[in-house]
């Protein structure tokens, strides 16, 4: 029964992220934001909404290895798996800003939450930090997007400011069909964790990571076969900077008392999650193209992590 309550609630995520997605990006697509900007900003935040519901709800069941788990997972999970993922579907290329740029934003996102993560514990004043970085990178963002749209006026955008309101009911409906799921989704993982004897971090980083990130895996592989790279990869790496600024940060402030971080964590997964990141960049640079190799090879890391984690922890 609980199995069949966690994957109805992986539905509910999966469904619930999807039309925050389409709700959201609609919206700021139609307020005039370049696709770019929409895969960093509005995507991004939009596909790391169940990532947000799940670590919330964790944290306020004093569940702190399904919150750290899920977030670290899912980093890891958006990069060897979705983007490995999007790519062997179809072969993007990729714009120099989302290397230039984004991908160090990533980069460092990570290194920040090495460096508050090394004490043991993540605390409230840790979420303020993360948080504050968040609004500082979403600022730096549009700025330099605003830039760029000045000295390029060939840049294009899809206005459709008639459906507006549409948008929005469309990307409200889909917070109330996420809050559910994240309730169902804990109550299964906390029962399949005491079933199979694997830790709440185990269980995070792996099947409650994965199921999280679906809309992720959705949204980037839909882009791909549309040609969009930049939608893509932008999605990706807007959400693992959203997840460790945003999701860590806000649970952190929403959590009743500090969340605890395993020695396995600081010592294995985030720098896991940071080696990830650091991969992309020899393989976007080269050609600010992504093919169906570095796609394979990406998802031959997400397999041999999921397998390093499973075998590490039992």
């Amino acid at each position: 029964m609980t199995a069949l309550l966690f994957f109805l609630g992986v539905g509910l995520l999966a469904l619930g992220g999807d039309l925050v997605v389409r709700g959201a990006s609609g919206f700021a697509l139609a307020a005039g934001l370049s696709r770019l900007v929409v895969g960093l900003t509005v995507v991004g935040a939009g596909t790391s909404a169940p990532e947000l519901a799940v670590c919330i709800q964790a944290a306020l069941d004093g569940r702190g290895g399904i919150a750290i788990g899920n977030v670290v997972g899912s980093n890891i999970a958006n990069i060897l798996l979705i983007l490995g993922a999007a790519a062997v579907v179809r072969p993007f290329s990729v714009p120099r800003a989302a290397v230039r740029r984004d991908l160090p934003i990533a980069i460092g996102a990570t290194l920040l939450l090495i460096t508050l993560a090394m004490d043991g514990a993540l605390t409230r004043r840790d979420g303020a930090i993360l948080v504050l970085a968040l609004v500082a990178e979403l600022a730096y963002t549009v700025n330099a997007e605003r830039r760029e749209v000045l000295a390029n006026p060939t840049i294009t955008f899809i206005r459709n400011r008639r459906e507006t309101l549409t948008q929005v009911g469309v990307a409200v409906a889909g917070l109330g069909l996420l809050v559910l799921g994240a309730r169902w989704v804990v109550i299964g993982a906390v029962a399949g964790a005491r079933a199979l004897g694997w830790s709440e971090l185990v269980i995070g980083l792996t099947v409650v990571a994965v199921g999280t990130s679906l809309p992720e895996l959705v949204a980037s592989s839909a882009s791909a076969l549309r040609g969009q790279g930049g939608l893509a990869v932008g999605n990706v790496f807007g959400s693992n900077i959203f997840n460790f600024l945003g999701v860590l940060g806000v649970t952190l402030l929403a959590s009743p008392s500090p969340l605890p971080v395993e020695r396995s964590t600081v010592l294995v997964d985030l720098p896991i999650a940071l080696a990830a990141a650091v991969l992309c960049i020899p393989i976007l640079v080269r050609e600010y193209r992504i093919g169906r190799f570095e796609g394979s090879m990406l998802l031959c890391g997400f397999v041999a992590y999921t397998l390093l984690t499973l075998g590490a922890f039992k």
